[in-house]
């Protein structure tokens, strides 16, 4: 933890703090992203995916569908930006559908 420059912290402010200091924030910038997703795409898109994995920027989304991999393949930029607009960062950049 990072030296404090006044006497009391928040515990939001300390949290951060914490955070950005250790490994954690990358685990929980996965488990954002997936329920990012979930929320962004929905139930109808939700069920057919099987798996998804953020590494560094880029979201890998696994689907058990080829024609609705082909139909979001279309709108990659517009699901990237709902994404980063649902997580409150810009956490993403690209997206691979398998």
């Amino acid at each position: 933890m990072s030296k404090r420059t006044r006497e009391h912290m928040s515990l939001a402010e300390g949290l951060q703090d914490f955070l950005g200091n250790s490994k954690l924030q990358k685990g929980l910038n996965k488990v954002s992203a997936e329920e990012a997703w979930h929320t962004v795409m929905g139930d109808a898109i939700s069920k057919y995916t099987t798996r998804i994995n953020l590494d560094r920027d880029t979201l890998y989304v696994a689907l058990r569908s080829s024609v609705l991999r082909e139909e979001l393949s279309y709108g990659k930029e517009k699901i990237v930006r709902l994404l980063n607009e649902e997580l409150g960062k810009d956490l993403i950049k690209k997206i691979i559908l398998k």
